[in-house]
């Protein structure tokens, strides 16, 4: 196939996903287009619903206001993504990469829900009530909570001290025993929003525990893993997706050799 019929192929891709034309391209930036909109969003090994769950978390923490604003509109506009969805997806991603960052992601997704709306001549609907929690509100039950959704998050027998405001007030009180339980996104998304988010910040027991977690819980599949890395690797650049990927595949023969301990021992 011919270098412009690929350039073609990627813009038409492009536009397909973001819901806008293609931006005027040079003959590297339409070969970036083919590789990032042709090939990697269309791979089959990851849903193109999940890869947004990749792609946002390594948009946001890399300031790139207009490409997240681009990228935010099309995740809404084509109904890939729904808006208690994403603004859960905030939450989380606030959690694991800050909130300075996140009041910036926050703030598009407001900005770009409301665009969505007006250019359908629409009133914005309000949003889900936060009251009542799920969780639970008496503190020695919430903490009780924490400590079990640690465990099960993690693929962990033990959990943090409680004695400490870092373990205690916000690993256990908050993320696990509110956030980690929240409705609006589903486990699998809350796992490649967490892979993601430790992986760009390099963070080396992190990146090992989560995506063990994510794999030895098999809400994410290895070959959803692999397809993980690769979008991570074409939002946020191969350096760091390669350290993920060496993760990856350390994790997997560990993960393998338990189910096969397990396995053995039943």
């Amino acid at each position: 196939m011919s270098r412009s019929a690929e350039a073609g192929r990627g813009a038409r891709a492009f536009a397909e996903l973001m819901t806008i034309p293609a931006p005027d391209a040079t003959p590297a930036a339409a070969t970036m287009l083919d590789f990032v909109f042709d090939q990697v969003w269309q791979r089959p090994g990851l849903s193109r619903r999940d890869r947004w769950f990749i792609a946002l978390p390594c948009l946001a923490a890399a300031d790139t206001e207009a490409p997240l604003r681009e990228h935010v509109y099309a995740a809404l506009g084509s109904g890939d993504v729904t808006i208690d969805e994403i603004r859960e997806a905030v939450l989380h991603f606030a959690v694991y990469s800050g909130w300075p960052k996140a009041s910036l992601f926050n703030m598009i997704v407001d900005e770009q829900w409301a665009r969505i709306h007006a250019e359908r001549g629409e009133p914005v609907p309000p949003p889900a009530p936060l009251l009542p929690l799920s969780t639970p509100s008496d503190p020695e039950a919430r903490l009780q909570c924490g400590e079990q959704t640690f465990r099960d998050v993690n693929c962990l027998p033990y959990t943090p001290t409680r004695d400490d405001p870092y373990s205690g007030a916000g690993i256990l009180n908050f993320v696990f025993g509110e956030m980690w339980l929240r409705p609006g996104l589903g486990m699998k998304q809350r796992r490649l929003v967490t892979v993601a988010c430790v992986a760009f910040q390099d963070a080396p027991y992190p990146i090992m525990s989560h995506v063990y977690a994510a794999l030895k819980s098999r809400d994410v599949s290895f070959d959803e893993i692999d397809e993980a890395a690769l979008q991570f690797g074409a939002y946020y650049g191969w350096p760091k997706a390669s350290r993920l990927m060496q993760v990856i595949e350390e994790q997997k023969q560990r993960v393998t050799q338990e189910w096969t301990c397990e396995g053995s021992s039943t």
